[in-house]
């Protein structure tokens, strides 16, 4: 007779409550006694191996030998995860029976002997019809109890082995402890299968009981007598199980959250007041809801928690560079507040507006400050709104009444210093609900905004921490007080240098990951960049770039896909763009090439970056009628009026009789008649047209202009200069004639951006004239007239009647 050698085990235990577990079980537990967290850590430094057995008496939290079953599951851990207050969690899963046989001594945790428990094999036509038993009365017991997935009832209906059906059933049908650990001990898989099925007779029965009960007393019972009964049965049942009265544990939890939240005076005492009111309604009433939100907002809401700023400036300028190539007028000044930071920490939070065309990077230069400061960043669209409740919130009196965007994002932020960015701050209207940008008066002044009071809330909330960015594409739609309150920076349109060095920087590394392929797969030239800049996106910042360079990307990966080019870099040159986006999108340069009379070249600013302008003018016999067309604003059309008076104010000077005005037809157009065009800095540009058109002089092709003109001829000073530079460099313009006056401007303007570009300053039309219009070797126009013929569509006679004073 063959002997089987006992099988001994040393094993840290962990005692269990409430649950017993069986073979082949795989169970979450979450692990909260010292003794038994050390049997855990003892347990994966060892052979994962731990043995788990059941407490008698779940109430008993330092349990004894005498309080465990010695009958087991030896456990192998399969994940252990440790939770911030202490505890752990962990996934075990039961391998095999086993029994106590010796408790060694330990002080840290329950060490055991263990002597595992041999599975009996067992089969038969007894065994067959008590495997059928079971599995149809757990079937049954599954109808009843909606908690088991029918997906388990499938999956063991499956088992044909006896131990693991009786293991498997077992853990998952609800049993008592003590039932649960009957099961366990039974060792002889018929005798676990006979009690299982008897213990899933009885609590099936009590559940068909109880259904039938159910189902006699709802037809009994009216619709408040309903609610009374469910109310009062789950009462008992909780007074049962001990546990409190669920509204009133809610009030407590609620109450200790208050004592833990560190909140200002006025906030503490409104608080406790509101608390106070809890206490007295009905805990389902509507009222009960609107005061426990409220509560909730309050606790929720950062009041004294910070994070610590950065205070290394190297660092935070290496961040800055990092993320965002140029742009240093932003930086210097976000560098200028660390600084300042550094030597004094009473300075409030500076409230900066960037302005510029889309694309320029002014949200993500807010993100990249938070990043260099070491902040939080939360960021809020202000594009479309137009109530001012968005800003300031509902009082609670309104259904469904929240606080206001900032109080929201403030929540979102966790801190009282993050850096916040209003993003599209010149998007904003106003409506018969009220004007968002009046509200966003008290919200960017550092005087008032450390006591903001939203609706809401009705409490004085502190702002003076937070660092507020803002953004806009143009200045003109934000309302003066609004810009008054805030330190705007204009970040003007990259040059094409620059775009080039964004491009191999930041764009096609970003482009590449996206898209799956790496440097040595596609290689960009720069001479494919400076045309995809030239003739196909033509912008002042660089998200059309992008997209570019992502339709390369697709191309290339394309390609690849297929088994093309799999071994060779694919190289984009100049001579290959056309394969992959197309025909070009623009010309090169958008200019005349040669000197024609009556167009002249001017510079427009735009919400997208400066761009180049076309003045036409056309002279024709007529009546004097002026016509303008080009979709003309007032001031625009005004600028044509101021010109045309001045052309006729010097016409006894340039050679004009002095009624040409009554003998010809002048019809000044702005080509691209569809976009609306607006603004005075057309005035010289208008002039210098009018006068190439009546006098039949060319004016040169390379030569820009911007200025305003008077009836004097004075050239006053224009905004948007250095959009209107780059524009003109884009087009490859030679020489731009600009106001005296914005010569100071020039300073501020890197001079590599000039290097390309003459640059002239003018106070007077006449000085315009001089180099704009081919004089065929004259020097000045305005010393010499004598030496100028007339146009032909005047005659010497109609000439010299008209000008008496000039013979």
């Amino acid at each position: 007779m063959d002997t089987v050698e006992k099988r001994l085990k040393t094993l840290p235990l962990l005692p269990l409550r409430d649950m017993v577990l069986f073979p082949q079980m795989v169970a979450p537990l979450f692990i909260g006694r010292e003794k038994s967290v050390e049997a855990i850590k003892r347990a994966m430094e060892d052979k994962q191996e731990i043995f788990l057995s059941a407490q008698k008496d779940a109430k008993v939290d330092e349990p004894t030998k005498k309080d465990i079953y010695r009958v087991g599951t030896i456990g192998t851990i399969l994940q252990l995860l440790r939770l911030p207050d202490g505890t752990v969690k962990a996934l075990i899963e039961g391998k095999r029976r086993a029994e106590i046989k010796a408790f060694l001594p330990e002080e840290n945790y329950f060490l055991v002997q263990v002597e595992e428990l041999p599975e009996k094999s067992v089969s038969g036509p007894e065994v067959d019809a008590l495997i059928r038993l079971t599995i149809s009365a757990f079937d049954e017991y599954c109808k009843l109890n909606k908690k088991v997935p029918p997906e388990v009832a499938v999956s063991i209906s499956s088992i044909t082995d006896p131990s693991r059906l009786a293991d498997s059933i077992a853990s998952h049908v609800s049993l008592k402890v003590a039932n649960k650990q009957a099961v366990l001990e039974a060792l002889n898989p018929v005798k676990r299968l006979e009690k299982l099925y008897t213990f899933m007779s009885t609590e099936t029965q009590i559940a068909k009981v109880e259904q039938r009960i159910k189902e006699r007393v709802k037809k009994q019972m009216e619709k408040n007598q309903k609610d009374y009964y469910l109310n009062e049965q789950i009462r008992a049942i909780q007074k049962e199980m001990g546990q409190q009265d669920d509204a009133q544990s809610e009030l407590k939890e609620l109450e200790k959250r208050i004592k833990r939240k560190r909140l200002p005076k006025e906030a503490a005492h409104k608080v406790r007041q509101e608390l106070k009111k809890l206490k007295l309604m009905a805990p389902m009433s509507a009222e009960a809801t609107v005061v426990r939100n409220y509560i909730d907002w309050i606790l929720a809401l950062p009041w004294f928690e910070r994070t610590k700023d950065n205070t290394d400036l190297s660092k935070a300028e290496r961040i800055l560079d990092e993320d965002h190539y140029g742009l240093e007028k932003p930086k210097e000044r976000i560098l200028e507040y660390l600084a300042v930071k550094t030597l004094t920490n009473k300075i409030k939070g500076p409230i900066l507006c960037l302005v510029g065309p889309p694309g320029v990077g002014k949200t993500s230069l807010a993100k990249s400050v938070a990043r260099a400061l070491g902040r939080n960043f939360v960021r809020l669209s202000l594009g479309g709104v137009k109530d001012e409740a968005e800003i300031r919130g509902h009082r609670r009196t309104y259904i469904g009444a929240l606080p206001g965007k900032i109080i929201q994002s403030m929540k979102k932020a966790k801190v009282i210093n993050p850096v916040f960015c209003l993003d599209e701050v010149d998007k904003m209207s106003s409506d018969f609900r009220g004007d968002p940008a009046s509200a966003l008066l008290e919200v960017l002044d550092p005087e008032q905004n450390y006591a903001f009071n939203d609706h809401y809330l009705d409490l004085d909330y502190d702002l003076s921490n937070v660092m507020f960015i803002t953004t806009a594409n143009a200045l003109h739609t934000i309302p003066l007080p609004l810009q008054d309150r805030m330190e705007i920076i204009e970040l003007p349109g990259y040059t094409e240098e620059e775009k080039i060095e964004i491009a191999k920087r930041h764009l096609i590394p970003r482009q590449l990951e996206a898209h799956g392929l790496g440097k040595e797969q596609i290689e960009i030239t720069t001479g494919a960049l400076e045309d995809i800049i030239h003739l196909y996106t033509r912008e002042a910042g660089v998200r059309n770039l992008e997209r570019s360079i992502a339709a390369l990307c697709r191309k290339a990966a394309r390609q690849i896909a297929k088994g093309e080019n799999k071994d060779k870099c694919i190289k984009i040159t100049r001579s290959s763009l056309n394969k992959y986006l197309g025909v070009p999108k623009y010309k090169h340069s958008a200019t005349e090439e040669k000197d024609l009379i009556g167009v002249v070249n001017g510079l427009a600013w735009t919400e997208t970056g400066g761009t180049l302008l076309q003045i036409e003018v056309a002279v024709m016999p007529g009546k004097g009628k002026l016509t303008i067309t080009g979709k003309l604003g007032d001031v625009m059309q005004e600028s044509v009026q101021a010109a045309m008076s001045y052309v006729r104010a010097r016409a006894h000077q340039i050679g004009l009789p002095l009624d040409f005005h009554k003998r010809v037809d002048v019809h000044v157009h702005v080509p691209e008649g569809a976009i609306p065009k607006d603004g005075p800095s057309a005035g010289i540009t208008i002039a210098t047209a009018l006068v190439s058109a009546l006098l039949k002089i060319p004016v040169r092709h390379d030569i820009a202009m911007t200025g305003e003109i008077t009836l004097r001829g004075r050239i006053l000073p224009i905004g948007g200069l250095k959009e209107k530079l780059l524009a003109a460099r884009r087009m490859n313009l030679k020489t731009c004639l600009i106001p005296k006056a914005n010569e100071k401007d020039l300073k501020e303007i890197q001079p590599r951006l000039l290097k390309s570009l003459e640059m002239v300053c003018v106070e007077h039309m006449d000085e315009v004239l001089n180099r704009a219009l081919i004089l065929e070797g004259k020097e000045k126009l305005f010393e010499n007239l004598q030496e100028f013929e007339p146009p032909n569509w005047f005659s010497e006679k109609e000439m010299e009647e008209g000008i008496p004073a000039a013979h």
